[in-house]
């Protein structure tokens, strides 16, 4: 009789190490996405001089958990519409949070920006 030598073969893929980066948020308007601005140093071929370049990606955000000037972690992922290639890892650093008075105004009531600019319109007028 021939024995047979039992091979273990792992049914789980092998682990692929994704491409990770580290940028800051700058805009959280879309459900589940959020826009990352990513900076990179750069070497000019030819003049050696160093310059930054800036990427943004689109992001996908499952909890939408992000805010504006937040420091991410985002990975590298199959495609989840058109733009989105990318999906989030963990925030790194929370940012300030501070949203600023024109955006408030403009959420709560629109017209009352523009209520107020006619006001001062109308007082330089006088």
């Amino acid at each position: 009789m021939t024995e047979r030598v039992a091979t273990t073969s792992s049914t789980a893929a092998p682990s692929v190490r994704r491409v990770q980066k580290v940028g800051r948020v700058i805009s959280n308007k879309m459900d589940k996405t959020i826009v990352v601005s990513v900076e990179s140093l750069k070497k000019h071929r030819i003049y050696k001089r160093t310059y930054k370049q800036t990427k943004h990606f689109h992001v996908h955000d499952e909890n939408n958990q992000c805010q504006i000037d937040d420091v991410v972690r985002i990975e590298e992922t199959r495609p989840m519409s058109k733009l989105k290639r990318w999906r989030l890892v963990e925030i790194v650093k929370s940012g300030s949070g501070i949203v600023p008075v024109a955006e408030v105004l403009a959420e709560v009531d629109p017209n009352l920006t523009q209520s107020e600019s006619s006001a001062e319109a109308e007082k330089s007028a006088e």
